[in-house]
């Protein structure tokens, strides 16, 4: 009876042996009937290309004139990124903000949010040609940072069309300078959304900017310029000219960046001042307004794994035109940004950045403001923790 009981048993296992065999086999036939999301002959590509998730999260608190305001969580960046080569010549990049707006504009016809969404092709060793929407290559060490490594920017750089549609060609005349020169579209939306009811102005037959670039490099890599000089056409015989002097100094431990910027302004396309001046005074863009910057940042890695950072500016805003027949000054606003952080990286080899910091703004009006506008001096505050990377997905 044990004999019969034992012979069952066995007989059971070898065909429940079997019957699993012949399960796996089936599963992997039919496996092998589906293909690939990406084909076998196209993933090779991808070794050349690159997906990147750059973002910066963390917890804020909200100060105004020393009052607590809220605190919350929020991606103050998010920006996923793809990039690389389809063509040994053949260069493409496409980043897309997910913390802007999504409408597309009435010039470009791409969406506010669409940092890039261009071609690179590498014509020679020294010279690439670009064309789609790119960053306006206008200067600045600010400006050439990653966004998500700025925790506030100056007044100039927060409020104008960084990324633009155009073409542009960089030539890289020596070893340790390089030049570019860019026509772009000056804006991305139309002249009549932007200045809607501007008196006595038309919009350009050609709204277009012309870009000049120059980045150096000194001393074996310790002092760099990225210099640059930008002409937009916002309206018939209406231009605007902007000056960016962006300067380097790495000192092992220390880094030491200086810009100074400049934007003389035909129309009001900073907008800050006629953003202040009531509908009530003047119900449209303002005009001859003057904007300057000067931008200073610190960094000192103290060890291995920790950066203490300072950054420190002050943004001037004048208004030149003299239509206000009770104007008393061309001062309108000085504004003032200090943004002292500490940063920790955790991993050698993960780009990743935990964060503490302060945000500091402090705004000052003329007496002619205050007076003309029913402006006031006010000061706002951020204390912020979070994250920080460009997270390299594939």
């Amino acid at each position: 009876m044990k004999i019969k009981k034992t012979l069952n048993l066995v007989l059971v296992l070898f065909l429940f042996t079997i019957g699993v065999a012949q399960a796996q086999l089936r599963q992997a036939d039919s496996t092998s009937t589906y293909r690939s999301i990406i084909p076998e002959t196209k993933q090779g590509l991808l070794s050349n290309v690159d997906m990147i998730a750059n973002m910066q999260l963390g917890m804020r608190n909200d100060f105004l004139d020393g009052d607590h305001v809220q605190s919350n969580f929020k991606f103050e960046q998010f920006r996923l990124e793809i990039k690389g080569y389809v063509h040994e010549k053949v260069f493409f990049r496409f980043r897309h903000r997910y913390t802007s707006t999504f409408e597309p504009q009435t010039v470009d016809k791409v969406i506010k949010g669409v940092d890039f969404a261009y071609l690179r092709f590498d014509l020679s060793d020294k010279v690439q040609f670009t064309v789609g929407k790119t960053f306006a290559d206008w200067g600045g060490i600010e400006f050439d940072l990653n966004p998500i490594d700025i925790y506030e920017y100056s007044d100039i750089i927060e409020m104008a069309d960084n990324f633009l549609t155009g073409a542009g060609v960089y030539y890289q005349a020596f070893d340790n300078h390089g030049f570019s020169f860019q026509v772009l579209n000056s804006r991305t939306q139309s002249f009549e959304e932007l200045y809607q009811g501007l008196p006595e102005k038309e919009g350009s037959e050609f709204p277009l900017a012309s870009v000049i670039n120059w980045r150096g490099n000194f001393l074996d890599g310790k002092f760099k310029t990225i210099w640059s000089y930008s002409l937009f056409n916002e309206a018939k015989s209406t231009f605007k000219n902007y000056i960016a002097l962006g300067n380097q100094l790495n000192l092992n431990k220390f880094t030491v960046a200086y810009d100074y910027k400049w934007s003389s302004e035909g129309i009001d396309r900073t907008g800050i001042i006629s953003n202040d001046v009531p509908d009530t005074l003047y119900p449209f863009a303002l005009e001859k307004t003057q904007y300057s910057s000067h931008w200073l940042k610190v960094d000192y890695r103290f060890a291995k794994k920790w950066q203490a950072s300072f950054v420190g500016f002050v943004d001037n805003a004048k208004w030149m035109d003299d239509i206000d027949p009770l104007k008393t000054t061309d001062d309108w606003r000085t504004a003032y940004g200090f943004v002292p952080t500490i940063e920790f990286f955790p991993w050698n080899d993960l780009n990743l950045k935990f964060f503490a910091g302060y945000v500091g703004r402090v705004y000052n009006y003329s007496d002619y403001a205050k007076s003309r506008a029913g402006v006031k001096d006010y000061n706002t505050g951020r204390v912020v923790f979070g994250i920080i990377s460009p997270l390299r997905i594939l």
